[in-house]
């Protein structure tokens, strides 16, 4: 059974409650987690707190080389972790492979970005008053980050919060998903293998938000660094409120699809296989509302169609199989919930709509309208291409504003002009031009507009967040 790691020890519950973690693809048990208390986590963050001064204490390119140490036994143990993530999650074993791939990736660069956070300096006589006086800038830690991880992308996640946290001089306390934990658990022996010290990591289980919010309640935690539902970001940020605690929050997604009259049908069509396809659907920046334009609507859901029926479903162990199952049999119940809602309101079924325990096949929705609930705030966790008949490129602009949620967003054109001209005018934190909205470099900064989130992650901002800056004036220094 897998357990809390609480300092330098791996804890059950105070209560003795586990929480059963199934293989949603076969309905097997795989192993428990405990079932964390507020006790349980009150003592994480005394841990934490406790440890961090001496870990800020180290110099960074000792915290970094633990951290390339920890890529190098993730890379010894690839097929290991790849196993055990698409085992516990559900994606195709591919797909596992590919995202445990990125630790060697993601952590490097924050690594060598933490190394060249040199700081800010303004020199002497920038001011009036200043002439014999020199400034500069500095970050420091924060103290105890609380990581809170979805069940989506466990592994890509836990590279972009708990290595650059670790690098700014933070201890943290990882809040892994329980439907997935297993992977994450796995990942913190690895970390105290390369040398992090106890007390600098550790990991709470719980189901049901009440772990997440009794951490986000302690007073000694600094920051919450949350991937989740905007239902539990709104939460959390509320709990946070009441200590003026930090947060950063990437939250849901119901990002437009938008391929003009111009646009490359048999691209779009690839695209939308990518982007909306990809671990069964169950991706924030996925493109879920395809907006079409008149002129091309007929030929691009027939090309659909077709290269739908090329995709190979099945178990996720079997390395050619191309879409899974969804996180939880719950998880499919909810799509085939959702997808018939819309039929009731008047959509139509083009192809699958079929669930089989936690598998729901590949399916195109027509006849949305644009007011419809998928046309607005109605974000459907799973692989359904809902598409929205457009006639005017300004009507496809207005509906993709009219979300309140604004995470990414594309356009398909051939009009490079045209095609910068409406990534200006979306309201969403990211545009990808030619392409899905299903994009993220480790590089790049990453958040959503409007309920989407805030703050942003990627190598070049999440170091500046899981810090805070420091200005150092030498007063008269020159006189």
């Amino acid at each position: 059974m897998a357990k809390n790691l609480i300092g330098n020890q791996w804890l059950d519950s105070s209560s003795g409650e586990v929480i059963r973690i199934i293989n949603p693809a076969t309905a097997e048990l795989i192993d428990t987690v405990p079932e964390s208390t507020k006790e349980d986590c009150d003592l994480a963050v005394s841990a934490a707190l406790k440890a961090q001064k001496d870990w800020e204490a180290k110099p960074l390119y000792e915290r970094a080389s633990i951290l390339m140490k920890f890529v190098h036994l993730v890379e010894e143990n690839k097929e290991e972790l790849a196993n055990l993530l698409s085992c516990e999650t559900g994606k195709p074993i591919t797909e596992a492979i590919a995202e445990v791939a990125n630790v060697s990736v993601g952590v490097p660069a924050f690594c060598e970005m933490a190394k060249h956070e040199y700081g800010n300096l303004i020199p002497n006589g920038q001011e009036k008053g200043n002439e014999n006086t020199i400034q500069y800038t500095v970050q420091a830690p924060l103290g105890v980050v609380v990581a809170i991880i979805p069940f989506n992308f466990p592994s890509d996640l836990f590279c972009q919060k708990v290595p650059s946290a670790l690098l700014m001089g933070n201890s943290v306390i990882l809040k892994p998903s329980p439907h997935n934990p297993l992977t994450l658990i796995r990942y913190v022996e690895l970390l105290l293998q390369a040398g992090v010290p106890a007390g600098v990591i550790n990991v709470i289980n719980g189901t049901g938000g009440l772990a997440a919010q009794a951490l986000a309640a302690n007073p000694s935690v600094s920051l919450v660094s949350l991937t989740g539902a905007t239902s539990s970001g709104v939460e959390t940020m509320k709990t946070c409120s009441n200590n003026l605690t930090h947060v950063m929050l990437e939250l849901g997604g119901n990002d437009a699809f938008i391929l003009d009259q111009d646009g490359d049908i048999d691209l779009a069509v690839e695209e939308t296989i990518w982007g909306r396809f990809y671990n069964t659907g169950q991706v924030c920046c996925a493109s879920k509302r395809f907006l079409i334009h008149s002129a091309v609507f007929d030929q691009y859901v027939a090309k659909l169609k077709e290269r739908i029926s090329k995709i190979k479903l099945g178990m996720p162990s079997d390395p050619t199989v191309q879409l899974g199952c969804l996180i939880s049999e719950a998880a499919a119940i909810n799509v085939e919930n959702q997808v018939n809602d819309m039929v009731r309101l008047g959509a139509k079924i083009e192809l699958g709509g079929i669930r089989n325990g936690a598998f729901y096949t590949p399916t195109i929705l027509t006849g949305v309208t644009r007011d419809m609930p998928v046309a607005k705030d109605m974000e459907i966790f799973g692989p359904v291409v809902s598409i929205i008949e457009f006639n005017d490129i300004n009507e496809a602009i207005a509906i993709a504003n009219q979300s309140s949620f604004g995470l990414c967003g594309c356009i398909i054109s051939k009009d490079m002009n045209n095609a910068m001209k409406i990534a200006m005018r979306l309201e969403c934190g990211g545009v990808v031009i030619n392409g899905a909205s299903f994009f993220r470099s480790f590089e790049m900064p990453f958040g959503g507009w409007k309920y989407s989130g805030i703050g942003n992650e990627g190598v070049m901002s999440t170091l500046k967040e899981m810090s805070r800056t420091k200005t150092i004036i030498l007063k008269n220094v020159l006189k």
